[in-house]
């Protein structure tokens, strides 16, 4: 008896018969193939040797296909950018062209002005700005502190606007000492808008925001509500706004710290308090100022 004919062909047979292997053009034997190595950005100041002269220097500049290396003694010398082409640290590496770094913008101040780095804070000028109501300073200082700081002028704290007077009359303000004020809820026909008008120096500016309260210079958005509460009159502001929206009635200064955190910069903040803040700011340091 024939043995039975198998229909399967062995996987390395073709319809016309056996089919030839295939093999990598590379015959290197694995255990001599170089192993990868790392490749390093050629930043400037990066030290590495170039093993075939023994050139060890620090790159200081980098261009297409080559990178140029200067060593302690001022030496320069240019080579080519070729793979395994240096020593990083005694290690064999690869430089490669760093990738392009994106134009870096100017840092701003939470005021939105050009930031100065590691500028110092000027003598203080003999001009003062004050600033009615504790709640207001505390604003003024987290949004423009960093400008206040550097153009040298010091932001007091008036207690209420019945005490402007006086302090208009004991700092007596000139040319080379101006005065601003920021009020509260200044509006015309009001008792605010009546005392701030009796400063009359040239060498003084008052000047106010609309809002019943500091509060609302900052943007509902910015602290995720629709709007501010609308509080009939004869009930504390700040009671009624906490009442209406959940907040803690009876410590109205913690619910301000809160608020206060979520002020960033000058976008949180309507235009009616940035406009007369930065108005203070350019008249005590203006022409004629110190």
């Amino acid at each position: 008896m024939r043995p039975p004919v198998s229909r399967h062909r062995p996987s390395h047979e073709g319809p016309s018969g056996p089919r030839p292997r295939a093999y990598s053009s590379d015959l290197t034997p694995p255990w001599k193939k170089p192993k990868p190595v790392p490749e390093v950005p050629a930043e400037p100041g990066l030290v590495v040797e170039e093993p075939g002269t023994g050139f060890c220097g620090a790159v200081i500049r980098c261009e297409a296909g080559t990178v140029t290396l200067e060593d302690r003694f001022g030496k320069h010398r240019v080579f080519p950018l070729e793979p395994r082409g240096f020593l990083l640290e005694g290690r064999v590496v690869t430089l490669v062209r760093p990738a392009p770094s994106a134009p870096l913008r100017p840092a701003r101040t939470a005021s939105g002005s050009v930031a100065v780095p590691q500028a110092r804070a000027r003598v203080a000028r003999a001009g003062r700005i004050y600033v009615e109501g504790r709640h207001d300073a505390e604003l003024v200082e987290k949004v423009w502190g960093d400008d206040l700081r550097i153009e040298g002028v010091v932001v007091e704290y008036l207690e209420g606007v019945d005490d402007l007077p006086s302090i208009v009359e004991s700092f007596a303000p000139g040319p080379d000492a101006r005065l601003g004020v920021l009020v509260d809820h200044l509006v015309p026909g009001t008792k605010e808008w009546r005392i701030a008008q009796s400063v009359t120096s040239e060498h003084a500016l008052v000047v106010g925001h609309p809002f019943i309260d500091v509060w609302q210079a900052v943007k509902p958005s910015s602290l995720g509500i629709e709007a501010w509460p609308a509080v009939p009159k004869g009930q504390d502001w700040k009671t009624g706004v906490c009442r209406a929206l959940g907040w803690p009635a009876e410590n109205t200064g913690a619910v301000w710290q809160a608020i206060l955190k979520r002020v960033g910069s000058y976008k949180d903040l309507e235009p009616e308090l940035l406009g007369r803040v930065e108005e203070l700011i350019d008249f005590v340091t203006g022409s004629g100022g110190a």
